[in-house]
């Protein structure tokens, strides 16, 4: 089997979920050619399905060796570090790829979240408007500036952002009911009212 067919393999095994085989495929596409970067950002992104962070950073790290400033791989190690709580080095590399990009999409995403772990709620609000600007129905940025919003007590914005949000789709509903953000619209009956109809 080439390389070409064992990542092919690992990648089929990877979209139907089976992430532990795919790993083992990655695995042997890597002991021929350590220095596959689709291999290498692959497994880094199958370990991270699996929780598992910390590898996936190392494997995004040899991958950027390679190839240095590789978009994905850039997003994917933000991303991993997001998620681990490593919020300022994940923002670095958003950054890094801002400077190219300043309007990219994903990277002003992953920012975006970052900012609102850090409690910087008001550049939560820019990074979400730069994207809106080209992504107007996006509901998932559209919940996260009303969860913004709300928590800085611009509750009319919030409330009209979330509603923007639902007609996309009702989905964000039931997540605004569950998230701290909006704890302090409980009695505001505009809230309660797109939320419960």
């Amino acid at each position: 089997m080439s390389v070409e067919e064992i990542l092919e393999d690992a990648n089929r095994l990877f979209l139907k979920k089976k992430f532990h085989d795919a790993l083992s495929m990655y695995d042997k596409v890597l002991a021929i050619d350590p220095r596959q970067v689709v291999a290498l950002n692959n497994k880094g992104y199958a370990l991270g399905k699996l929780k598992d962070h910390e590898r996936a950073i190392l494997c995004y790290d040899k991958a950027l060796q390679i190839t240095p400033n590789d978009k994905t791989l850039l997003i994917n190690k933000a991303s991993s570090l997001r998620k681990i709580k490593k919020y300022e080095e994940a923002i670095n590399y958003c950054n890094q790829i801002l400077e190219e990009n300043p309007k990219d999409a994903i990277a002003l995403y992953h920012k975006e979240r970052i900012l609102f772990s850090l409690g910087n709620y008001k550049d939560s609000v820019y990074c979400c408007d730069v994207i809106l600007e080209g992504h107007s129905e996006n509901g998932d940025v559209l919940f996260d500036k009303s969860a913004s919003l709300a928590m800085l007590d611009s509750t009319e914005h919030a409330i009209d952002t979330l509603s923007e949000a639902v007609r996309v789709s009702r989905q964000f509903k039931i997540k605004a009911k569950n998230h701290k953000a909006f704890a302090k619209l409980y009695d505001d009956p505009r809230f309660l009212q797109l939320v419960l109809d």
